[in-house]
């Protein structure tokens, strides 16, 4: 940067940390709540005018500021005004307010030239008059109105100049300008050509340069006493407490100052445009990070870069001891660098001037002395992207991601961003996701004296207390992580942690269903798609959508959303339903019947996929998962995986996700027909007329003929598991084709379903027949055989017969 022209050294107005005796760049501050400060209303004498217009106030004439730092007023050069604003000339008659007063928490005084009762004209914005007149318990009366262009260049000591930064949101429209110590004054007074005037000294206390302020602190008695000058000499019109958002050292907690020093830079000017262009073609997640990074780096000033630490990486600078003019330039840059790559930073501090420059200028070695000045660590982070992705052959600039706290914007990201740009042109990431902070169950940031931390060591293997503290596992604080929406403050607490533990036994839960019904499971027995029941491709198609919308997730970093899409399918879609009704199959049908290798074929792909998709969240329990896989999996490159995460990622397959459309629309109401069909279940189970809903028959009836020809298909499906007895898992369902009186009446518990203008009524009795000792559903069939007299007909076939093996082909993927 430095040989490109981006590193300068100037005299400007810096944050200095008086507690730490250096300059601080904005990422190196902190903004507590609760700061004070001394606010005051001042005036200062016109001596002179420019024009007519004001002649008859010149003798008894002032102009009013506002200030809350009245230390800087000994640096005063101007007072700066709106030229667009609107200005009067107020009288200010006689005060109605005691010495002091008081207005909520904020302590008031009122100055000596307020209770002098002299005639005096006042100059302030027009629109802050009655604040003022109230704030100030005085009446004010205006006697002329002009605009702020009209008073640039009036005489005071100092001048008036123009500063369109001046709003009538607070003060009094003017502003009292020390070019030392502010950095719009700073601007105006090289706009104007002020003195670069800061009378403090490295440790915060007035130089020799203040006059009878000399030696007191700025922060502390040097305050106080430039109040009690200002109001001796009838200057000060009020004093009151001020609560604002102030500057603080972040290391040693204190507040700093504003103060004119020399310092490096870099010059952010000359790049600027570049960088607000790169900004735009970075990713930011979420989306309205980048507001934030765009404000605080289109406002942002020069960055000083130089410190004034006893550690920390040097400034590969040399002074020339008389002049003391700067010699840095490629020839002594590449030299330093070659020698800190061998022996380290350090060796700038030990090693001599003349080891230090390059051979070309060691005769002139004692004409030059060393910088002692330290790099801000904000560029030496701001620089990792050079050192790790410059450096390693494995990695490509730009990094994919940057990953950093909400408070990184003005840190991290922006320090990278900056040198990034200034040397190759473009931003070190692709992308950046900003996340919030982690407080207590309550919402309150966590601290030690609050006992409200949560250690993650103690999460994970337990405290002395088992039943206060268990041991939650590394998976389970990682599932909580994936829980929450990172883009703002998240709460962690007991609570929380004991709800995702229940998740997560839910989720183990799920994966232990699977493995305990493929133990006899082989690839080879899968079920071709074509030939699986409807029930099987509409579990297949929900698969595949879920697959498909977690991928989505993780390459948009929306982890939160991947928690609640496999929290839903695993509870729900397959819990509550799928395996519900797949117990019958797996545990009444033949061990290699159709009906039962046709679900293994859908719980092994489901293992498969789910395996794969938690993985990243719970890395413990998918490798325990694939350790236990009761049956050899390959990649579809024919490849082995001994680890979970030598597994390819699941390959989208358009055939599943090819579920017609109209019959996605069916299973959608199938599954709400169901929730209904429950409810009266329900009814008739706390009527006393079932106990199990294998012991019910349910009626269906709707004036929908496309739907109640859907239902009667489904009643006389070929594959029996695509029958609404299996899927309802009651005995028998018959579809009514009318609403005959004396049959609805004999029905003794009855609902509805709604769909749009689409109704279905639903009727439960007590199932017809008999109840089989093996699968348990009711058939007038058990009886039937007289060898095994409590069977229906589908299990005596199982235990008699051996049916018939479907042919198999088709391999998991």
């Amino acid at each position: 940067m430095a040989l490109l022209g981006y590193i300068y050294k100037g005299r400007k107005p810096v944050h200095w940390s008086p507690s730490s005796g250096t300059a601080l760049a904005e990422a190196e501050l902190v903004y507590p709540e609760g700061h004070i400060s001394r606010s005051i209303y001042a005036i200062f004498k016109v001596v002179g005018v420019k024009t007519s217009l004001l002649e008859e106030f010149r003798h008894n004439m002032c102009l009013a500021v506002w200030t809350t730092t009245p230390w800087t007023i000994p640096a005063n050069a101007a007072v700066a005004v709106n030229a667009k604003l609107q200005y009067s000339v107020i009288e200010v008659q006689s005060s109605s307010e005691d010495e002091s007063a008081s207005t909520g928490n904020k302590k008031k005084m009122v100055g000596k030239v307020l209770k002098n009762q002299q005639k005096l004209f006042v100059i302030v914005a027009t629109d802050l008059v009655p604040t003022l007149e109230a704030k100030w318990g005085v009446k004010l009366i205006i006697a002329k109105t002009f605009l702020g262009s009209d008073l640039e260049g009036f005489s005071l000591g100092p001048v008036v100049v123009g500063g369109d930064y001046i709003t009538t949101e607070s003060g009094t429209g003017l502003v009292h300008t020390a070019p030392g110590h502010g950095q719009e004054d700073y601007t105006t007074g090289l706009k104007y050509g002020l003195p670069i005037f800061a009378p403090v000294d490295d440790g915060g206390n007035f130089t020799e340069e203040a006059g009878q302020f000399s030696g007191l602190s700025v922060l502390g008695e040097g305050n106080s006493a430039v109040v009690s000058y200002l109001d001796e000499n009838m200057s000060l019109v009020m004093e009151e407490s001020y609560a604002h958002k102030y500057p603080y050292d972040w290391r040693t907690k204190e507040p700093t100052i504003f103060r004119a020093t020399e310092q490096w830079f870099a010059s952010v000017e000359g790049f600027r445009k570049a960088t607000m262009e790169a900004i735009d073609n970075v990713k930011w997640i979420p989306h309205q990070a980048v507001n934030r990074i765009t404000a605080m780096t289109s406002s942002r000033s020069d960055w000083c870069i130089s410190r004034q630490r006893a550690w920390g990486v040097p400034i590969p600078v040399f002074y020339h001891v008389q002049t003391k003019e700067p010699l840095m330039n490629e020839e002594t840059i590449n030299h330093v660098k070659s020698i800190i790559s061998q022996k380290g930073s350090d060796a700038w501090w030990y090693m001599s001037v003349e080891d230090l420059l390059p051979e070309k200028y060691r005769d002139k070695a004692a004409d030059y002395e060393k910088g002692t000045d330290t790099m801000d660590v904000w560029f030496d982070s701001g620089s990792s992207w050079a050192g790790v992705l410059g450096k390693r052959e494995d990695l490509t600039f730009p990094a994919d991601l940057y990953l950093e706290g909400t408070d990184q914007h003005r840190g991290w990201f922006q320090s990278s961003l900056l040198t990034s740009i200034a040397t190759k042109g473009k931003a070190p990431y692709s992308a950046v996701i900003t996340h919030g902070f982690v407080l207590d169950d309550k919402g309150m940031k966590m601290s030690k004296s609050a006992g409200n931390v949560v250690n993650p060591r103690m999460v994970i293997e337990g405290g002395k207390d088992s039943k206060e503290a268990p041991a939650y596992g590394a998976d389970v604080i990682r599932l909580w992580v994936s829980s929450v929406d990172y883009t703002g403050d998240v709460l962690v607490g007991p609570q929380i942690l004991r709800q995702m533990s229940d998740i997560y036994r839910k989720l183990r839960g799920t994966l232990r269903y699977l493995l305990g019904n493929l133990h006899d499971w082989r690839v080879d027995n899968a079920v071709p798609y074509q030939d699986l029941p409807i029930i099987d491709q509409h579990a297949l198609f929900q698969l595949e959508n879920v697959v498909k919308n977690i991928k989505e997730c993780y390459e948009n970093y929306q982890f939160f959303k991947i928690f609640q899409i496999i929290q839903r399918f695993t509870i729900v879609d397959l819990s509550n339903f799928y395996f519900d009704i797949a117990k019958d199959r797996l545990y009444t049908g033949g061990t290699s019947s159709f009906t039962r290798r046709s679900c293994q074929t859908v719980l092994a792909t489901h293992l498969l996929s789910i395996l794969r998709v938690i993985a990243p969240i719970v890395p413990h329990l998918a490798e325990d998962v694939w350790q236990n896989l009761p049956f050899e999996y390959r990649n579809e490159d024919g490849s082995a995986a001994k680890f979970v995460f030598e597994l390819k990622w699941p390959t989208l397959n358009e055939q599943w996700l090819s579920f017609p459309a109209e019959d996605i629309l069916f299973w959608e109401r199938l599954l709400e027909l169901r929730t209904e069909v429950n409810k009266v279940l329900e009814l008739a189970r706390n009527g006393k007329l079932i106990g199990s809903s294998l012991e019910a028959k349910v009626y269906l009836h709707t004036a929908d003929a496309g739907m109640a020809s859907k239902l009667l298909q489904m009643c006389e499906a070929k594959n029996e598991a695509d029958t609404l007895q299996r899927i309802f898992i009651t005995s028998q369902v018959e579809v009514l084709s009318s609403m005959e009186k004396e049959m609805v009446s004999s029905v003794q518990h009855t609902g509805e379903y709604v769909a749009g203008e689409n109704k279905v009524w639903i009727g439960v009795s007590r199932a017809e027949g008999s109840k089989c000792e093996r699968c348990w559903n009711y058939s007038g069939q058990v009886g039937s055989f007289s060898d095994h007299p409590t069977l229906c007909g589908r299990c005596f076939s199982v235990i008699v017969a051996s049916p018939p093996q479907p042919v198999v082909a088709a391999v998991v993927s």
